[in-house]
């Protein structure tokens, strides 16, 4: 009778053993699953934080290039009219 209590008792061991592993299996599952998750949502959230800061570099390049041919434009005026070649002085010289 020893021989089958104590198989018993092994048995029983082995399917709480098992039941746990299980257990733990489920559990790295889940939390490889739930770390995937971040991950995308973390990849996706800064892919369009990049795409946001592209945007915000295109506009701010183009607003600079104006900026920087509009004072282009103004210093060719101003030269033009220092030299009496502009067109706002252009009438002074004609005679």
């Amino acid at each position: 009778m020893a021989d089958s209590q104590q198989m018993f008792k092994a048995g029983e061991c082995r399917g709480t053993a098992q039941a746990k592993t299980d257990e733990w299996i489920d559990s790295a599952k889940n939390t490889a699953s739930t770390a995937r998750d971040k991950t995308a949502n973390a990849a996706q959230c800064t892919q369009e934080s990049a795409q946001h800061g592209k945007e915000q570099t295109a506009g701010f390049l183009q607003q600079t290039g104006e900026q920087v041919m509009n004072m282009a434009h103004g210093a060719m005026d101003s030269m033009k009219n220092t030299l009496g070649v502009g067109d706002n002085n252009s009438h002074i010289y004609k005679k």
